[in-house]
């Protein structure tokens, strides 16, 4: 579900907690040159500042390009305006004093020649307030000035219009109110695509988002653990894109390692998986085949993504385009902005996922829980929907 790991670390997000906030935010500062400038100093440069943020914690991926002479030696400074902590930094040494923080470049990103830039980032943590700075500096000359949208930034796509009512003509549409045993039964099926072990499905009616049924899937560690229930709807007949609509609640947040809890059999993968779930605490897809995701597992990628809060009822939507390589996924009416692929490969999110260029053509849905290593999960799936047209929450 694009690479770019040579240096970064493998990093894991803080407590999500309710995530009360959520945004991609870059500014983009550039400068004139001043009349004049020696070696060592910044005639002009540029900052691209990207911030995810939720409740209590934050990461920002940053880019700093050099338009004036050559530097041997780098250093970006600027002050923050809340109570941001910085915690942990890659690619560049960050340090702290009050609400001032000062970023210095590594043995291998210290040199930036004229119009040449370089990526780190950083993790924090805020308590009140987490404004973006705006008095970026490079070697002590500062970067103001017109704040335009970097190109770096993945588009933004509004929310699809709901269908007037319901499921509309939806494919499938269902919230479980027909289910009568404790088995999924009707047009709900247990299985476990590649092996089976511990986990479990059944039908809730302790739990519900709606009426008093949901499916409850006890998903258990290890990869033999599938379980799924699947749907007989027929998908393969919606289009040219599909729009899938779940309600989800689960009770573990998404762990580092690799999970999936939304899989479909694709026929332009000779019936493998294109499956939605997580990575690095973050939503992720994942392509079976060749175990591409979307976005990249980098730093800067899982940033631009989301976590799934806990404990409560989400509503996740997205859209396939079974004919070109798109694809866009929401939670709640916010589309996640590293969940999002147009065709145009953005660094950091998109290069691997859009380096298969046969659209998918998913053929059926499955709800469960496939694990690759560590992670339980008890999670709860209700008012289901899937069809040619956008469905809202």
């Amino acid at each position: 579900m694009s690479p770019l790991l040579a240096r970064c670390p493998r990093w894991i997000r803080g407590p999500w907690g309710a995530v009360t906030a959520a945004l991609a935010l870059a500014v983009s500062l550039l400068v004139a040159a001043p009349a004049a400038g020696s070696a060592g100093t910044a005639p002009g440069c540029r900052v691209d500042h990207t911030v995810n943020e939720w409740a209590g914690g934050y990461t920002a991926q940053i880019r700093v390009t050099n338009l004036g002479a050559a530097l041997n030696g780098w250093r970006l400074t600027w002050t923050y305006g809340g109570d941001q902590h910085v915690t942990s930094a890659w690619n560049a040494t960050v340090t702290q004093t009050g609400h001032s923080v000062t970023a210095a470049g590594t043995d291998w990103n210290a040199v930036l020649a004229s119009g040449a830039g370089t990526d780190f980032g950083l993790q924090g943590t805020w308590q009140s307030a987490d404004p973006a700075p705006t008095d970026f500096s490079l070697n002590g000359v500062p970067c103001t000035g017109d704040g335009t949208v970097p190109p770096s930034t993945p588009p933004t796509t509004p929310a699809p219009t709901p269908a007037p009512a319901g499921c509309g003509d939806a494919v499938l549409c269902t919230d479980f109110e027909d289910q009568t045993g404790t088995s999924p039964s009707g047009g709900w099926r247990f299985t476990a695509p590649d092996c089976q072990g511990a986990g479990t499905a059944a039908v809730d009616t302790s739990v519900a988002h709606s009426g008093t049924r949901s499916l409850r899937v006890d998903g258990r560690a290890g990869y033999c653990n599938h379980a799924f229930v699947a749907s007989t709807a027929d998908l393969s007949s919606a289009g040219p894109v599909l729009y899938v609509r779940l309600w989800v609640r689960h009770t573990t947040a998404l762990p580092s390692s690799h999970v999936t809890f939304v899989s479909m059999p694709d026929t332009s993968q000779g019936g493998r998986a294109l499956r939605v779930g997580g990575q690095n605490g973050a939503l992720q897809w994942n392509r079976e085949s060749d175990d591409a995701t979307l976005p990249a597992q980098s730093p800067a990628g899982v940033a631009l993504s989301r976590p799934l809060p806990t404990g409560s009822w989400q509503c996740l939507r997205f859209a396939v385009d079974t004919t070109a390589p798109g694809l866009d996924t929401w939670l709640g009416d916010e589309q996640v902005p590293g969940l999002h692929a147009d065709g145009v490969p953005t660094q950091d999110v998109d290069q691997q996922w859009l380096s298969r260029t046969v659209p998918p053509r998913p053929t059926a849905l499955r709800l469960g829980w496939e694990s690759y290593g560590t992670g339980d999960d008890t999670l709860w799936f209700d008012d289901v929907a899937a069809g040619s047209a956008p469905i809202g929450c």
